[in-house]
């Protein structure tokens, strides 16, 4: 199973990602990212890596590993609130992987957003890469409605919404 996850891996380019998610869907999934923050507290940050490099592969790097370095890499985690949420794609595996900061995370907790994964991963599998994010950002403004609604305070954008595209 090694071999075959390393093979994938080294064949999977920047060019994976390009199809995937062609600029106009990256512009879409900024919006859908933009309109969801008006309606919470929370920062929502998309990245898509296309592999990893052999050198992880080889440590045995998991997308969950690699999801909680990409979270402090991309200072997810510095909001106000601590309610920065990363959703993570790693192409090669088509593995989505979702961080959320302590604020959130100990309110919704780790089955909710296994579910959303979960869901954004059966519409990968279709080769619904746009609509898959877009809905997992619609289900996780559920969750940050619910427990971190805009309620009279001011709703600064502390985390840039275009995606991250490693």
């Amino acid at each position: 199973m090694q071999v075959f996850r390393c093979l994938k891996h080294i064949f999977s380019g920047p060019w994976l990602v390009r199809l995937a998610f062609p600029k106009l869907s990256l512009q879409a999934i900024e919006a859908a990212i933009g309109s969801s923050e008006t309606s919470h507290l929370g920062e929502i940050r998309f990245v898509v890596e296309s592999a990893l490099e052999v050198g992880e592969l080889l440590h045995g790097v998991t997308p969950r590993q690699r999801a909680l370095e990409v979270f402090s890499q991309c200072r997810v985690w510095d909001t106000e609130h601590n309610t920065g949420v990363l959703i993570y794609l790693l192409l090669a595996d088509r593995d989505v992987e979702i961080v959320a900061d302590r604020g959130i995370h100990a309110r919704v907790g780790e089955a909710v957003w296994a579910r959303i994964c979960q869901n954004m991963e059966l519409q990968f599998r279709a080769g619904r890469f746009e609509p898959g994010v877009i809905d997992g950002i619609q289900q996780i403004t559920v969750q940050l409605q619910q427990y971190f609604p805009v309620s009279g305070v001011e709703n600064p954008n502390e985390i840039l919404n275009a995606p991250i595209i490693l």
